[in-house]
Protein backbone atom coordinates (compact mmCIF):
# COMPACT_ATOMS: atom_id res chain seq x y z
CA UNK A 1 0.00 0.00 0.00
CA UNK A 2 0.95 3.09 -0.86
CA UNK A 3 1.62 5.56 1.95
CA UNK A 4 -0.24 9.07 2.38
CA UNK A 5 1.82 12.39 1.39
CA UNK A 6 2.31 14.72 4.19
CA UNK A 7 2.16 18.28 3.44
CA UNK A 8 -0.89 17.97 0.83
CA UNK A 9 -3.67 20.31 1.56
CA UNK A 10 -6.16 19.77 -1.67
CA UNK A 11 -7.88 22.71 -2.79
CA UNK A 12 -11.31 22.61 -4.31
CA UNK A 13 -13.77 25.46 -2.64
CA UNK A 14 -12.32 28.12 -4.70
CA UNK A 15 -12.18 26.49 -8.48
CA UNK A 16 -15.14 26.71 -10.58
CA UNK A 17 -17.90 24.15 -9.82
CA UNK A 18 -18.44 21.33 -12.27
CA UNK A 19 -21.78 22.57 -12.78
CA UNK A 20 -20.10 25.92 -14.50
CA UNK A 21 -18.35 23.78 -16.93
CA UNK A 22 -21.75 21.71 -17.85
CA UNK A 23 -23.30 24.97 -18.24
CA UNK A 24 -20.38 26.39 -20.89
CA UNK A 25 -20.83 22.83 -22.42
CA UNK A 26 -24.77 22.93 -22.86
CA UNK A 27 -24.01 18.65 -21.51
CA UNK A 28 -24.35 16.67 -18.42
CA UNK A 29 -20.51 14.43 -17.99
CA UNK A 30 -20.79 11.54 -17.44
CA UNK A 31 -18.08 7.99 -17.23
CA UNK A 32 -18.99 5.41 -19.84
CA UNK A 33 -16.60 2.47 -18.82
CA UNK A 34 -16.51 -0.13 -21.80
CA UNK A 35 -15.01 -3.58 -20.41
CA UNK A 36 -14.81 -6.70 -22.01
CA UNK A 37 -12.32 -9.28 -23.51
CA UNK A 38 -9.56 -8.30 -25.95
CA UNK A 39 -11.11 -7.83 -28.84
CA UNK A 40 -14.33 -7.95 -28.30
CA UNK A 41 -15.14 -4.61 -29.79
CA UNK A 42 -14.66 -2.09 -26.97
CA UNK A 43 -12.34 0.63 -28.82
CA UNK A 44 -14.84 -0.01 -31.96
CA UNK A 45 -17.46 0.91 -30.25
CA UNK A 46 -16.07 3.69 -28.41
CA UNK A 47 -14.46 5.43 -31.53
CA UNK A 48 -18.12 5.08 -33.32
CA UNK A 49 -20.15 6.14 -30.20
CA UNK A 50 -17.53 9.32 -30.07
CA UNK A 51 -18.06 9.91 -33.64
CA UNK A 52 -21.82 10.88 -33.29
CA UNK A 53 -21.77 12.49 -29.99
CA UNK A 54 -19.26 14.89 -31.62
CA UNK A 55 -21.60 15.26 -34.70
CA UNK A 56 -24.41 16.20 -32.19
CA UNK A 57 -22.27 18.79 -30.53
CA UNK A 58 -20.87 17.06 -27.38
CA UNK A 59 -17.73 17.48 -26.07
CA UNK A 60 -16.08 13.86 -25.32
CA UNK A 61 -13.00 11.84 -24.30
CA UNK A 62 -11.87 8.50 -25.53
CA UNK A 63 -9.38 6.71 -22.64
CA UNK A 64 -8.70 3.80 -24.61
CA UNK A 65 -6.39 0.94 -22.62
CA UNK A 66 -3.42 0.21 -24.91
CA UNK A 67 -3.16 4.47 -25.48
CA UNK A 68 -3.20 5.11 -21.40
CA UNK A 69 -0.18 1.72 -21.39
CA UNK A 70 1.83 3.81 -23.60
CA UNK A 71 2.16 6.80 -21.58
CA UNK A 72 0.63 7.50 -18.05
CA UNK A 73 0.72 3.61 -16.79
CA UNK A 74 3.64 2.80 -19.20
CA UNK A 75 5.70 1.65 -15.69
CA UNK A 76 2.51 -1.41 -15.14
CA UNK A 77 2.78 -5.00 -16.13
CA UNK A 78 -0.04 -7.45 -16.11
CA UNK A 79 0.08 -8.49 -12.31
CA UNK A 80 -2.77 -8.37 -10.31
CA UNK A 81 -1.22 -5.62 -8.27
CA UNK A 82 -0.59 -3.49 -11.77
CA UNK A 83 -4.30 -4.00 -12.91
CA UNK A 84 -5.67 -2.81 -9.75
CA UNK A 85 -3.27 0.46 -10.44
CA UNK A 86 -3.85 0.67 -13.81
CA UNK A 87 -8.03 0.90 -13.65
CA UNK A 88 -7.33 3.02 -9.77
CA UNK A 89 -5.34 5.71 -12.36
CA UNK A 90 -7.41 5.51 -14.96
CA UNK A 91 -10.53 5.86 -12.68
CA UNK A 92 -8.39 9.49 -11.03
CA UNK A 93 -8.49 10.59 -15.10
CA UNK A 94 -11.59 9.85 -15.91
CA UNK A 95 -13.03 12.10 -12.49
CA UNK A 96 -11.04 14.78 -13.93
CA UNK A 97 -12.78 14.83 -16.83
CA UNK A 98 -16.13 13.90 -15.54
CA UNK A 99 -15.51 17.50 -13.38
CA UNK A 100 -15.28 19.41 -16.32
CA UNK A 101 -18.34 18.21 -18.00
CA UNK A 102 -16.86 15.94 -20.37
CA UNK A 103 -18.70 13.17 -22.14
CA UNK A 104 -15.60 10.46 -20.93
CA UNK A 105 -15.61 7.02 -22.54
CA UNK A 106 -13.21 4.43 -21.11
CA UNK A 107 -12.42 1.44 -22.99
CA UNK A 108 -10.66 -0.78 -20.74
CA UNK A 109 -10.57 -4.78 -20.07
CA UNK A 110 -11.35 -4.30 -16.63
CA UNK A 111 -11.30 -8.09 -15.28
CA UNK A 112 -12.14 -8.02 -11.76
CA UNK A 113 -15.57 -7.13 -10.64
CA UNK A 114 -13.26 -5.51 -7.73
CA UNK A 115 -11.56 -3.24 -10.38
CA UNK A 116 -15.06 -2.32 -11.72
CA UNK A 117 -16.26 -1.30 -8.27
CA UNK A 118 -13.59 0.44 -7.19
CA UNK A 119 -13.74 2.46 -10.48
CA UNK A 120 -17.37 2.95 -9.67
CA UNK A 121 -16.18 4.54 -5.85
CA UNK A 122 -13.76 6.16 -7.68
CA UNK A 123 -16.30 8.62 -9.93
CA UNK A 124 -19.75 7.54 -7.93
CA UNK A 125 -22.31 5.49 -9.00
CA UNK A 126 -24.51 8.58 -10.48
CA UNK A 127 -21.76 9.27 -13.10
CA UNK A 128 -20.59 5.86 -13.64
CA UNK A 129 -22.11 4.01 -16.59
CA UNK A 130 -20.96 0.19 -16.48
CA UNK A 131 -21.36 -1.27 -20.27
CA UNK A 132 -20.55 -5.16 -20.64
CA UNK A 133 -19.12 -5.41 -24.57
CA UNK A 134 -20.08 -9.52 -24.19
CA UNK A 135 -18.04 -11.53 -26.73
CA UNK A 136 -16.65 -14.82 -26.14
CA UNK A 137 -13.24 -15.97 -25.48
CA UNK A 138 -13.53 -18.34 -28.61
CA UNK A 139 -14.94 -16.26 -31.23
CA UNK A 140 -12.28 -13.02 -29.87
CA UNK A 141 -9.53 -15.16 -30.25
CA UNK A 142 -10.76 -15.84 -33.84
CA UNK A 143 -11.33 -12.20 -34.57
CA UNK A 144 -7.66 -11.56 -32.88
CA UNK A 145 -7.44 -7.95 -34.20
CA UNK A 146 -3.91 -7.62 -32.57
CA UNK A 147 -2.43 -10.91 -32.77
CA UNK A 148 -2.39 -11.09 -29.60
CA UNK A 149 -4.86 -14.76 -29.12
CA UNK A 150 -1.78 -16.68 -31.21
CA UNK A 151 1.05 -14.75 -29.30
CA UNK A 152 -0.50 -15.88 -26.17
CA UNK A 153 -1.48 -19.21 -27.37
CA UNK A 154 2.18 -19.34 -28.07
CA UNK A 155 3.50 -18.70 -24.74
CA UNK A 156 4.91 -15.08 -25.84
CA UNK A 157 2.39 -13.26 -23.37
CA UNK A 158 2.13 -13.82 -20.11
CA UNK A 159 -1.08 -13.57 -17.76
CA UNK A 160 -3.48 -13.23 -20.67
CA UNK A 161 -7.00 -11.97 -19.72
CA UNK A 162 -8.96 -15.18 -20.16
CA UNK A 163 -6.48 -17.68 -20.62
CA UNK A 164 -3.99 -17.46 -17.87
CA UNK A 165 -5.94 -14.24 -15.83
CA UNK A 166 -9.41 -14.79 -14.69
CA UNK A 167 -11.78 -12.84 -16.21
CA UNK A 168 -15.22 -11.97 -14.34
CA UNK A 169 -18.42 -11.98 -15.79
CA UNK A 170 -20.65 -9.07 -14.29
CA UNK A 171 -23.55 -9.76 -12.20
CA UNK A 172 -25.85 -6.60 -12.95
CA UNK A 173 -24.41 -3.91 -15.38
CA UNK A 174 -26.13 -1.07 -16.31
CA UNK A 175 -25.99 -1.92 -20.06
CA UNK A 176 -25.02 -5.26 -21.99
CA UNK A 177 -23.88 -5.14 -25.81
CA UNK A 178 -23.20 -8.72 -27.25
CA UNK A 179 -20.42 -8.11 -30.29
CA UNK A 180 -20.52 -11.65 -30.76
CA UNK A 181 -23.96 -11.87 -32.25
CA UNK A 182 -25.16 -8.13 -32.97
CA UNK A 183 -23.35 -6.21 -35.41
CA UNK A 184 -21.89 -2.61 -34.66
CA UNK A 185 -24.20 -0.61 -35.74
CA UNK A 186 -26.97 -2.15 -33.57
CA UNK A 187 -24.70 -2.45 -30.35
CA UNK A 188 -23.60 1.49 -30.95
CA UNK A 189 -27.66 2.26 -31.23
CA UNK A 190 -28.26 0.39 -28.11
CA UNK A 191 -25.61 2.61 -26.33
CA UNK A 192 -26.45 5.71 -27.67
CA UNK A 193 -30.09 5.91 -26.71
CA UNK A 194 -29.11 4.59 -23.28
CA UNK A 195 -26.41 7.29 -22.58
CA UNK A 196 -27.96 10.27 -24.34
CA UNK A 197 -30.64 11.49 -21.85
CA UNK A 198 -27.66 11.36 -19.17
CA UNK A 199 -25.89 13.82 -20.81
CA UNK A 200 -28.31 15.48 -22.52
CA UNK A 201 -29.11 19.10 -21.18
CA UNK A 202 -32.87 19.67 -21.68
Amino acid sequence: MVAKPENIYPEFDRMLAREDKEALLMQRGIVLWLFGLSGSGKSALANALERKLHEEGFCTKILDGDNIRTGLNSNLGFSDEDRTENIRRIAEVAKLFLNTGVVTIVAFISPGKAHRQAAREVIGSGDFVEAFVNCSFEVCSQRDPKGLYAQAKGGEIKNFTGRDSLFEEPDDPDLILDTEYDSLETCLKKLYLHILPKIRVN
